[in-house]
């Protein structure tokens, strides 16, 4: 299994030390099997106010989506990151499930 990671949103409050600070994260995570079936897992990851330090804040501005992700990789871990990847893993599976007409059934 591949996956691939992207950012779709993010919202940011004014402190008053700093100004647009990444709040909450909202992004997808994407399966991809060894035939080519994908699946994708939306999420949301907030992120507390508290735990800025203007010392080492990087502006918003500043910002790459290689960091973003780095922090929502971070906390997307143990229990929650294993079932991130069966639901994933639940779509790829649904896929290859078939529902053929009865043989019986008159066309």
């Amino acid at each position: 299994m591949t996956y691939t990671w992207k950012i779709t949103g993010v919202k940011t409050v004014d402190t008053d030390s700093v100004t647009d600070v990444v709040i909450q994260t909202y992004w997808e995570k994407t399966g991809t099997d060894e035939n080519g079936n994908q699946g994708t897992f939306s999420g949301a990851t907030p992120f507390s106010q508290s735990s800025i330090n203007p010392e080492n804040f990087i502006p918003y501005a500043q910002l790459t989506e290689e960091i973003v992700l780095g922090w929502i990789q971070a906390a997307v871990v143990g229990s929650y990151g294993e079932h991130v990847n069966e639901q994933i893993q639940k779509q790829i599976d649904a896929k290859n499930i078939k529902q053929p007409r009865l043989p019986w059934a008159s066309v």
